[in-house]
């Protein structure tokens, strides 16, 4: 049985719900007023773990820094001069070596063949050439013979003839005869003429064909001599006063005439090779100073070349060393290194942050007074060094900045530190 309900009463429950959806509606509204004035909630950092920096005002110098290592400034390849097949390896990298150190031994049957061929080519040509001198020589005796005979004919018949004139005269012999001598006796003094250029010609001879012998002598014994130092250049030595850095080839391998070996440097004579951020290298220029810590000792220096490529990210710089080597410096030895750039006398600056470039704006969150809060703050940059960066516009010298990565704040212009 449906029990009749009080419209009255039907009517007040319906105006309380009303009023309560009301008050509801309104409270939504109010909180959602504030949120929308508020915007997102601030993120709280643990001030522990932040990297702050106070901006100062004063002397600034600009540097950059770089890792590297220790290398020769001079430095020798040993390079095969023969072809042949590396028999033996006596030392390996790091040794002590000396001129007369050997490093390796090459084998080459050829050439050892080819070079004895050449020495016995060189004693035939010796042989030939005291053969030859040797008839030339007697040739040239046996002319002076000759020449000797005909003279003492001549001689005589000169004498025949002056007795032949004087009887003549006297009547005692006949003209005829005396003529008969006198003409023998120039035709004797035509020979010997004859016989004294022919030994003239002789020894001129001697002298021309034994110059040509000796030139083959000459030519053999170079071409001897040659061949022997392609057998000897099979031990292959250090030729200077140094450290072996790196021997490139392994015992049986075949390598060519002129193929790279080893290499020898100087360890007296080292200068630093520093990798350094190829965004760091635009104003690194030759003759800057710099300083080499080797961990052992710091050792001043000047850029001396400025790789024009870049590997991996860093471009290489060499510094020439000043004055000794630290105790313990030595070739490949790990050091770092540190380029000055410029001193500037008055800057506004502040500690490198952990991202950003030269001469832009960062967003950087400057602190408030008591330290609790960080506000997002657009920033002017200028030069850059190692450690410190220029500021141009944003801050004041005593402000204090966050150089922390703020990545992960992104969209955030306040945060709360504890």
């Amino acid at each position: 049985m449906d029990v009749a309900q009080n419209p009255r009463l039907k009517r007040t429950r319906q105006l309380r719900r009303a009023a309560v959806l009301a008050i509801v509606i309104a409270t939504l509204g109010a909180g959602a007023l504030v949120l929308g004035r508020l915007g997102p909630s601030e993120p709280v950092v643990d001030g522990s773990r932040l990297w702050i920096d106070t901006v100062k005002q004063g002397p600034l110098v600009l540097e950059v820094r770089g890792a590297g290592n220790l290398v020769a400034d001079q430095f020798l390849w040993l390079a095969a001069e023969t072809e042949g097949q590396v028999e033996r390896i006596t030392l390996r990298a790091g040794a002590t070596v000396r001129p007369e150190s050997e490093i390796l031994t090459l084998k080459n049957r050829e050439t050892e063949q080819v070079a004895l061929a050449a020495d016995l080519a060189l004693q035939a040509a010796e042989a030939a050439y005291v053969t030859l001198e040797a008839t030339l020589k007697n040739e040239l005796r046996q002319q002076r013979a000759a020449t000797a005979a005909v003279e003492a004919e001549q001689t005589q018949a000169d004498l025949q003839a002056e007795v032949d004139m004087s009887l003549a005269r006297e009547g005692l012999l006949a003209e005829v005869v005396s003529k008969q001598s006198i003409v023998r006796a120039a035709s004797l003094k035509t020979r010997l003429a004859l016989e004294q250029e022919r030994v003239e010609t002789s020894q001129e001879s001697i002298t021309t064909r034994l110059a040509q012998q000796r030139a083959e002598v000459d030519i053999s014994r170079a071409t001897a001599a040659l061949r022997r130092r392609d057998v000897e250049a099979l031990r292959v030595l250090a030729t200077i006063t140094g450290v072996l850095q790196e021997v490139v080839v392994e015992e049986g391998q075949r390598v060519s005439r002129g193929a790279n070996l080893a290499r020898v440097a100087d360890p007296n004579r080292l200068k630093a090779e520093l990798r350094i951020p190829e965004t760091q290298t635009r104003d690194i220029r030759i003759g800057l100073p710099a300083r080499i810590d080797t961990h052992n000792g710091v050792i001043e220096g000047d850029v001396s070349r400025i790789d024009p490529a870049a590997q991996n990210g860093t471009v290489t710089v060499d510094i020439a060393l000043r004055g000794g080597l630290p105790k313990g410096a030595r070739l490949d030895m790990t050091v770092d290194g540190v380029i000055q750039l410029e001193r500037v006398a008055n800057a506004l600056y502040v500690g490198r942050p952990a991202v950003g470039q030269a001469e832009g704006t960062l967003n950087l969150f400057k602190l408030s007074a008591d330290g609790a809060r960080a506000t997002r703050t657009a920033v002017r940059v200028g030069r850059v060094s190692t450690n410190a960066v220029e500021i141009l516009e944003g801050l004041s010298p005593g402000d204090q900045v966050i150089l922390s990565d703020g990545a992960a704040w992104e969209g955030r212009d306040v945060i709360r530190i504890q």
